[in-house]
């Protein structure tokens, strides 16, 4: 049977199960907001960095959830926008993918595509340890253009209506990338209030206009169109972190955000 490899466990979460089990135990030990998110934004660098705020982004979703996660993450190496239809493979288990809502999606299928792009995958351990029942529509973006994030949201509606699914979408993205720390907590948290009244146009500005660097700027943008479609009407910043916080390097950092969209 076919199917996506771990193509950076051993690298960005560790590859021996009960390793990552236990790390994953610890990240979920703190409170859950008390939130039902429609959506959130969650980070995909190495655990040991940004685990714990993706952790508390996932945890504003019932652990008893049992639908469909559509995990959209950019395209670190310019790919076309596409989906895959496979299931992926964790440490933990296999993750299925719901088939039905990804030919609904009526988008490209590329599983070449998706080979060794960590945007997704590293949300993925995460999904089967919380949601053991959930299933996964992974989406990689390549356009992350207004425009694209629109017309990918038109998709995920689309689909959301002809499958009948429960569904909560998950945009893969850290921010700013190697700048000093107090670099990326400005231009990140300024282009993140936008987000508070899920004002996407805004957001966009404010990454042009401060030159911040979210790689995943397209995802963030796609679930809020859908999510305020589906009647969400605020995003939250839960937690902040940077690289700084784990390395005491605070000279050259990346910007870990969890967002959750209600």
């Amino acid at each position: 049977m076919d199917m996506h490899p771990c193509s950076v466990a051993g690298m960005f979460y560790p590859a021996e199960p009960r390793h990552l089990e236990q790390l994953l135990e610890t990240f979920f030990q703190k409170k859950a907001p008390g939130i039902d998110a429609r959506g959130i934004v969650a980070p995909h660098a190495g655990y040991i960095y940004s685990g714990e705020t993706g952790a508390c982004a996932f945890s504003t979703i019932p652990p008893d959830f049992d639908g469909t996660f559509v995990v959209i993450g950019p395209s670190h190496r310019g790919y076309i926008t596409c989906a895959s239809a496979v299931p992926w493979e964790t440490p933990l288990g296999i993750v299925d993918v719901d088939t039905e809502f990804v030919d609904a999606l009526d988008i490209e299928i590329d599983e070449a595509s998706h080979r060794n792009e960590h945007s997704i995958e590293v949300q993925v351990p995460i999904i089967k340890y919380r949601f053991p029942r959930a299933r996964i529509a992974p989406v990689m973006m390549g356009d992350q253009s207004y425009e694209a994030a629109a017309s990918l949201a038109e998709h995920l509606l689309r689909a959301i209506e002809h499958t009948g699914r429960n569904v909560r979408i998950v945009a893969s993205s850290d921010f700013s990338h190697y700048v000093p720390d107090e670099t990326a907590r400005r231009q990140d948290l300024y282009a993140i209030d936008a987000l508070k009244n899920l004002d996407v146009p805004e957001f966009y500005r404010r990454l042009r206009e401060t030159g911040a660097t979210a790689c995943g700027y397209g995802p963030i943008a796609t679930m809020c169109i859908a999510c305020r479609t589906l009647g969400a009407t605020r995003g939250e910043l839960l937690r902040y972190t940077t690289s700084g916080d784990v390395t005491g390097d605070f000279n050259q950092v990346v910007g870990y955000a969890a967002i959750a969209v209600m």
